[in-house]
């Protein structure tokens, strides 16, 4: 969430100056609503209000207390860097903060920033700038002590931020230990610094993205509605291997202590971090002036839907490092360096309509239709609505009058309703008790509504689709309007009907002659030889997608043992959690999903199944295992593989069903969470005997 301008000085005012009651109360309630925003944004991963309304708050408080210094308290979020640090992470402490960069729109207002910078080095010339794209994801903090890396952290509260270092580890883009080569572009070599600490940011690449979502998609789970969000959720999840499976990206974009080598400049700083082997973003450039930063800023605008990566705006920043220290800080923002922020990619428009979507899982989503509004040369008619709970936070409305936002290629959506454009025939919105394609009564699942009928209509359709893409069956030619022809002309009723096709059901079907009909055929009966986990795949069991039915694949013999697994096996299968379990064995218990799998079987589709690899030493199956604390003898990963080499199982969290915390120096919250439980706590000389190292 971008910072409004503080004013750099405060108008003093007596301190015996009365301050209004209704003063006082307005500016508790703009510190209550800033926390709560902050709260949303950095601990929650999401956000009810743009940056500009943000923004518009805190210069509201700001200006309360210039006008009130009594105002000010020591927890006035005026008087902060910004953040805070989440509950499941062990707080890293910055060595030098990653303050804040405070924002300007208009070119005044850069002129401005040029103008004061040049006033507090007390100088006439022009002041030389660095300008790179102000990338919209997760700042990051790496420490290189020698050259290896021994620290990555968020950015939390500015000074404390938290541990992530296993996570980042999986971002290929960060390297684990610093190069240290001739550099190509400037003809000079950088050594490696004593310590030094990388800041940059960690981004969800859009095209990733896409995949993403797609995937979410096909396995029946809620979308996200920007990369930002998925970059947090991921590199900000309590499972690295979670982590490692979403392919994010690093852009470093600055340094902060940094001891045993000298920079002088921002220019040295790009050059030195590309040598070391970074990823620096290929649009960083030397300005002479601000006005040529001015015009990089329209350059970038004009270019952000052609980025790999989501930027809202630009960050200019006084190339001369001694420049940079004598400018200093403010308690929120340096002096040196400012967020020209894009023109927002939004507009207003009315709604039309809230209908609800089944997809194929069943999973209802609210969408907004929308009157046309164009947004960047694209015409929007629907958003998405996400939940009933977003709608009912935001208060929107039939009839209303929204505020919509687009960002890249990702799903619009409605961010806001323009209240003071309301009319009266404005209606509040719930979601249907009965599913709108056929009538079944819905079940909610946490935030989110679901259609138990499997016959659904709309399921169906989605379902069929899904059977016959490439990562199921890989069905060609049975595509969306083949089934839309197959289904109403009720050629098929359920998923298992689709390899009892033949050439003479299809002829009749529009576009369909001799030949079409027979090489459809001809792949209906091909693809009856399908390997297990796109079986499991085609099958669209809730939450289940391509990766989780490849570990299912992976760990059932066949379908017949997985049909009649229990939770409590599923859950110490990897990457299966409590969810995940509990639907598939929902899904498996229904007699109508038995009566399908039978029918398809009986159509002859052979089914391969991966050969397993035999463990010899099994004295470990079914336990599960968390590690706390330095291990001596082994990294976290070699003691997690040896677990799993014996037929156990390793954790990232302690939960009931755990077997031993492994405690090593320093153990964390898990330890006391551990106890607590009241389950076996071993040393490291005790995991090592148990294994059979010792």
């Amino acid at each position: 969430m971008s910072d409004v301008k503080a004013k750099t000085s405060i108008v003093q005012q007596s301190s015996a100056t009365t301050i209004p009651k209704d003063t006082l109360e307005e500016a508790k309630r703009l510190r209550e609503e800033i926390e709560r925003h902050d709260n949303l944004y950095y601990v929650k991963d999401r956000s009810e209000i743009l940056d500009y309304e943000f923004d518009a708050l805190l210069k509201e408080l700001i200006q309360l207390e210039s006008q009130y210094p009594d105002l000010i308290t020591p927890d006035s979020p005026t008087q902060r860097i910004g953040g805070v640090v989440a509950e499941g992470f062990n707080p890293v402490s910055h060595l030098i903060p990653m303050m804040s960069i405070d924002s300007i729109s208009t070119d005044g207002e850069a002129y401005n920033f040029d103008k004061r910078v040049k006033r507090l080095l007390d100088i006439e010339e022009d002041v030389q700038y660095v300008a790179e794209p102000k990338f919209d994801g997760v700042s990051a903090s790496l420490t290189y002590e020698r050259g290896l890396l021994t620290k990555g952290a968020t950015r939390g509260d500015g000074s404390v931020g938290e541990d992530i270092i296993t996570n980042l580890k999986t971002i290929k883009t960060i390297p684990l230990r610093l190069k240290s080569i001739q550099s190509s572009d400037r003809g000079s070599s950088y050594g490696i610094p004593n310590l030094i600490e990388i800041r940059g940011e960690v981004l969800y690449p859009l095209e990733n993205f896409k995949t993403l979502n797609k995937e979410l998609s096909d396995s029946g789970e809620p979308l996200f509605a920007n990369p930002r969000n998925a970059a947090s959720g991921a590199v900000r999840h309590l499972d690295s291997r979670v982590t490692a499976k979403r392919l994010l990206d690093f852009y470093a974009w600055g340094i902060g202590e940094i001891r045993g080598l000298k920079v002088t400049s921002e220019s040295q700083i790009v050059d030195a971090l590309r040598v070391w082997g970074f990823k620096i973003d290929n649009n960083v450039r030397e300005c002479s002036n601000i006005n040529e930063a001015i015009k990089y800023q329209r350059e970038i605008e004009s270019a952000r839907d052609s980025l790999p990566y989501e930027a809202d705006g630009i960050v200019v920043k006084v190339n001369r490092r001694d420049y940079q220290t004598r400018l200093g800080a403010t308690a929120k923002h340096t002096r040196w360096s400012i967020a020209y922020k894009f023109k927002p990619r939004q507009a207003t428009t009315k709604i039309k309509d809230i209908v609800v979507q089944v997809g194929r899982t069943g999973l209802l989503t609210p969408v907004a239709e929308l009157e046309p509004v164009k947004i960047g040369g694209i015409t929007i008619k629907r958003a998405s609505l996400h939940t009933e709970d977003i709608i009912k936070e935001r208060d929107i409305r039939f009839y209303d009058t929204v505020l919509i936002q687009r960002a890249g290629d990702v799903i619009p959506e409605v961010v806001m309703p323009i209240k003071e454009k309301r009319r009266g025939e404005e209606r509040t919105f719930s979601m249907p008790e009965a599913c709108p394609s056929c009538a079944t009564t819905v079940e909610k699942e946490g935030a989110y509504y679901y259609c138990p009928n499997l016959s659904c209509p709309s399921q169906l359709k989605g379902r069929i689709q899904h059977l016959a893409s490439k990562k199921a069956f890989n069905i060609e030619g049975l595509g969306e309007r083949t089934v839309e022809q197959l289904l109403k002309n009720k050629l098929i009723k359920g998923m298992g009907d689709v390899f009892s096709l033949k050439k003479e059901d299809l002829l009749p079907l529009e576009r369909f002659a001799e030949k079409s009909a027979e090489n459809l055929e001809r792949e209906v009966e091909r693809s009856k030889v399908v390997s297990f986990d796109r079986f499991i795949n085609a099958l669209s069991i809730r939450h289940v997608g391509e990766r989780v039915a490849q570990v299912l694949a992976e760990n059932f013999t066949d379908v017949n043992s997985l049909m009649e697994t229990s939770e409590e096996f599923l859950i110490r299968t990897p990457t299966i959690g409590p969810e995940i379990a509990k639907s598939i064995l929902h899904f498996f218990k229904s007699k109508q999903n038995q009566d399908l799998i039978n029918k398809m079987l009986s159509t002859g589709i052979h089914i391969k199944y991966k050969e397993k690899t035999q463990i010899d030493n099994n004295e470990l199956n079914g336990q599960s295992f968390v590690f706390t604390g330095g291990l001596e003898t082994f990294t976290r990963d070699e003691a997690q593989e040896i677990v799993e080499s014996k037929g156990g199982r390793a954790s990232s969290s302690v939960t009931k069903q755990t077997s031993y915390v492994v405690v090593g120096k320093d153990p964390g919250s898990k330890y006391d969470k551990g106890l607590s439980l009241g389950i076996r706590i071993l040393e490291e000389s005790e995991f090592r005997k148990l294994v059979g190292i010792d």
